[in-house]
């Protein structure tokens, strides 16, 4: 990852139609995907005007374009969020970043093979390497030697469901789903730990920890230090807070702090109505290329921030709203790209945080 966890470069010589390959593209993976593009160019330029190439691809749909030359760079997008990022965040705000050139760099690259095909002697020396796929603009029989993906130029379906599936495929493997069940509130109103409350045959973390493992690789508790000891006998891995007084986002940051490549499936400990479909529900709808994945409640139209799947991406940004002084996850998800879900049964996500609301599930239960 250079500029953005999901970016594929489009390589080749000059007059290989790149441009307008990029083009077509991004005007059919629009219509799904929030999408950047990067133009690197070797002389300079002029900034976004009518028929130029960075003007031709934001017309195509691109949310955000970045063009640069030995001596200048520019960001060139329609977003009022844009200039409360750092730089590289930039590109973060969208699902995928498509870069034009550089292909000295170490990107994934579609290679862009010109009709005197002169770009594939680079490609026979290994000049240019990470390359994922060739894109021909003749039959795609004309390069089976090189033993790579051979796409053609005119099949743009092709070429945007290939990068489409690279992409996720890329994402499910790299971003192992690890679940997280919050345990680090102090509990004040409901008198007792609510982790170790019992409202089914199993406490809280016990009962929520089953319900996550079966979607999940690993599952761990977050908690305070000081619960560390009491957590520690019920044998699920612990990660304690390095992100102190700032409540769930603390949790969360420590957790991507801890495994920095997963993505975070989080479930809060008061949560007793949680049930496997609503855990498989928000898991087997992941989207990898957002921030997040999270349920939209029906009826009070908020987001549910402590059921939510946080992808690694998140944590840039995650970081960069607590050093501002935003530590709410509610706030996050709200102004950030996500997936939603609509909650089909809102008991489900209902939390119980006081004696009476405690002493009303176990008499209904």
């Amino acid at each position: 990852m250079l500029f953005h966890p999901f970016e594929i470069a489009f390589c080749g010589y000059s007059g290989s139609g790149k441009t307008t390959l990029i083009e077509r593209v991004v005007r059919h993976l629009s219509a799904k995907y929030s999408i950047a593009y990067y133009k690197h160019g070797c002389h300079h330029f002029a900034l976004d005007r009518e028929g130029k190439d960075s003007w031709i691809v934001r017309q195509a749909g691109a949310a955000t374009v970045m063009i640069s030359d030995p001596e200048t760079k520019a960001v060139i997008t329609g977003q009022t969020t844009a200039s409360r990022l750092l730089e590289h965040q930039v590109f973060s705000d969208h699902d995928m970043l498509l870069v034009e050139g550089l292909k000295e760099l170490p990107l994934p690259k579609l290679v862009v093979v010109d009709a005197e095909r002169r770009i594939l002697d680079l490609v026979s020396n290994g000049t240019i390497t990470n390359i994922i796929a060739l894109i021909v603009p003749d039959e795609p029989d004309s390069c089976t030697a090189y033993g790579i993906p051979i796409l053609h130029r005119d099949r743009i379906s092709d070429v945007a469901l290939f990068i489409e599936t690279l992409l996720l495929a890329y994402s499910l493997k790299e971003n192992p789903l690890h679940g997280l069940i919050l345990a680090g509130g102090r509990s004040s109103r409901m008198g007792s730990d609510k982790a170790l409350i019992k409202y089914h045959a199993e406490n809280q973390l016990i009962h929520t920890a089953s319900l996550l493992r079966p979607q999940c690789q690993k599952v761990f508790v977050s908690c305070r230090e000081e619960q560390a000891e009491t957590y520690r006998h019920f044998g699920i891995p612990l990660i304690t807070d390095s992100y102190l007084g700032i409540g769930p986002m603390g949790g969360l940051l420590s957790a991507q702090q801890a495994w920095p490549d997963a993505a975070w499936v989080v479930a809060a400990c008061d949560l007793p109505f949680l049930d496997e479909t609503i855990v498989r529900q928000l898991c087997s709808a992941r989207h990898p290329l957002r921030f997040a994945t999270a349920f939209r409640h029906p009826q009070s139209g908020r987001i549910e921030p402590l059921c939510a799947c946080y992808e690694p991406k998140s944590r840039s940004r995650l970081l960069f709203r607590h050093l501002e002084g935003d530590n709410s996850l509610s706030a996050f998800l709200d102004e950030s790209r996500i997936e939603e879900l609509l909650l089909q049964n809102c008991a489900a996500l209902q939390n119980v945080n006081n004696p009476e609301g405690w002493q009303g599930t176990r008499l209904s239960s």
